[in-house]
């Protein structure tokens, strides 16, 4: 064979055995798509953008969502995009995009999805079809946070977990593990997930630390606070895995001066923090909280959902404008707010302040917990281990806590002879609907049920049925009992069988049924739930007694009291209930 023909045999193997394609392309690459259970909330992962694919079935256990459209993060991915039409019950694949949370969800039914309200709520997310846009690859492992208050990267096949620490199953995932926040990767290349090897957190909240940058501070002053803040950011260990934080300086305006995302180590705040500039001006602390509430904590600025919010507020003497209004819009987000007050008013000049209290009136807690008092600003630096403690104690961050997670619920409901084996489940379908707003679990609203005639009897304790299906069905399974009626003796039994095992940090809440007169007094055993911190609910039916009625609701009657003609037109109190057990845990004095 001649030179020229072994040459070209030669390139022409080299082209062969090297998978090159003729027109010089190389394969596209495989969106690998994680599987998640019918109960995964978006708020649980923290990715911005990921796509994943949703069981079958989904809709058949019946889990929460939350608004229209958009829905709150506490929301199942799976039955949030049933509900929208992006899959079927069949199942699928689902682009989930987060997005800041918003000041109401609205709740609707379709496609066979019930979706409830939600008054406010920190994040959102929305959901579509899984089909990818041309050149997206999106992360194929998914961060979990878990209940731990640990951070986790996990995927089906746990290929980046080291084998001396591979779980064989999800529920016995490592607490040191790897992970990654990788949004959506625009390439025609393999995707990368970065990924960081941290120990377990001891401390996992989105902080937000908002510095006084005043002109009454002064420079050397200011510098002594930029100290502090520096001091705090090593103390508290930043890291992808535990604390995250972001610094606004305010005056006239607040100004972000970086984002919870910027930086991921405490090294860089440093340096971050020490080229803060003062930027003058009044010490409106007031529009400083509200910027916080309306655009610091949100996804784009690297809010993860699952840590808890708090936000810190430096304060030289005292504020320029009022806090009241703009504290409560914040905690009412889930914020926990801590102020920090330094060189305070004297007598003097306690005229000058703007609104009287503030402190009380802005923190999360009037415990003393949320609020330190610091007498010089040379004693600053004294205080950090303490502040350190208390924002990174997430038991005490109660203002994570919403009026759909916080409660234990007791029914009391009437089964004697007037109300019927048709009525009584009509009863039963109304608990059911009102359970069903609530978040379940043994550390959210735990729900107990009483049965009365002339006797009482204890169909389940709270903490008994600890998710919502068993709950459900719990409450379906319940026999009508038939006899008469001792609405006195029935309140006085969910006082001792119920309310005596209540948790300390749970709001006790009883509902009672009934459709006609009791035999006995209801006024005494009424009034000895109320002093025991218990907000009754009383709803009558038919032949209730409107004076008995009232005696056992809390004041005032008209939020706590209500009566419906016929058993089939208590449904309607379902939205109004609910409206009123949230109106109160916003407005509840914070001691």
């Amino acid at each position: 064979m001649s030179r020229p023909a072994l040459t070209a045999v030669f390139v022409a193997f080299l082209l062969t055995s090297s998978g090159a394609k003729p027109n010089g392309k190389n394969k596209k690459p495989k969106q690998v798509v994680p599987a998640i259970e019918c109960d995964m909330r978006a708020g649980k992962i923290s990715l911005p953008e990921f796509i994943v694919k949703c069981p079958a079935n989904c809709r058949e256990t019946k889990e929460k969502v939350y608004g229209t459209g958009v829905f709150a993060s506490i929301s199942s991915i799976c039955n949030a995009a049933i509900h929208s039409g992006a899959i079927t019950n069949s199942g699928g694949k689902v682009i989930v995009m987060k997005m800041a949370g918003q000041a109401i969800y609205k709740g609707s039914f379709a496609n066979g999805v019930r979706s409830l309200s939600l008054p406010n709520w920190r994040e959102s997310f929305s959901v579509s079809v899984g089909k990818p846009k041309k050149g997206v690859i999106y992360a194929s492992t998914l961060v979990f946070v878990l209940s731990r208050s640990t951070t986790v990267k996990t995927d089906p096949s746990y290929s980046t977990v080291s084998p001396a620490t591979e779980p064989s199953s999800t529920a016995a995932l490592p607490t040191t593990t790897p992970i990654a926040t990788a949004p959506p990767i625009t390439t025609s290349a393999t995707p990368r997930v970065t990924v960081i090897k941290v120990r377990e957190a001891d401390c996992n909240v989105d902080i937000a630390l908002l510095m006084d940058g005043s002109w009454s501070i002064g420079k050397r002053r200011f510098k002594i606070q930029k100290d502090f803040l520096v001091e705090v950011s090593q103390v508290i260990n930043v890291g992808v895995a535990g604390p995250m934080m972001g610094i606004i300086q305010y005056g006239d305006d607040p100004v972000t001066e970086f984002s919870l995302k910027q930086f991921s180590s405490s090294k860089d705040l440093k340096t971050a923090i020490s080229k803060i500039v003062q930027k003058g001006g009044l010490s409106n602390v007031g529009k400083a909280i509200s910027y916080i509430n309306k655009h610091f904590f949100s996804d784009a600025n690297g809010n993860r959902g699952g840590a808890p919010n708090v936000a810190v507020v430096l304060v030289d003497g005292w504020p320029t404008d009022k806090v009241e209004e703009a504290s409560r819009l914040a905690r009412e987000s889930g914020i926990n707010i801590f102020f920090v007050t330094i060189e305070g008013p004297d007598e003097n000049e306690k005229q000058n302040v703007m609104e009287t209290n503030f402190v009380d009136k802005a923190v999360c807690r009037t415990n003393g917990f949320f609020s330190l008092s610091i007498s010089s600003w040379f004693a600053l630096r004294k205080e950090v281990q303490s502040l350190v403690k208390r924002v990174c104690d997430t038991d005490r961050l109660v203002c994570s806590k919403t009026c759909l997670n916080a409660n234990d619920i007791a029914f009391v409901i009437d089964g004697s002879s007037s109300v019927g084996t048709g009525n009584f489940r009509t009863v039963l379908q109304f608990v059911s609907n009102v359970t069903q707003e609530f978040e379940i679990s043994d550390t959210d609203t735990r729900v107990g049920i009483i049965q009365y005639t002339y006797e009482q009897r204890l169909e389940f304790a709270f903490g008994q049925h600890n998710n919502k299906a068993d709950l459900l069905n719990a409450i379906k399974r319940i026999n009508y009992w038939s006899g008469g009626t001792s609405t006195g003796a029935a309140i006085t039994f969910a006082a001792d069988q119920l309310f005596s095992k209540s948790k300390p940090n749970k709001r006790k809440i009883m509902i009672v049924i009934t459709d006609g007169r009791s035999y006995d007094d209801v006024r005494a055993p009424a009034l000895a739930v109320h002093r025991k911190g218990v907000i009754a609910y009383s709803i009558g039916i038919v032949w209730a007694i409107q004076d008995e009625l009232e005696y056992i609701a809390t004041d005032p009657d008209r939020d706590h009291s209500f009566f419906v003609d016929e058993f089939d037109n208590l449904y309607k109190y379902v939205p109004k209930i609910i409206h009123n057990i949230c109106n109160e845990f916003n407005s509840q004095p914070r001691n």
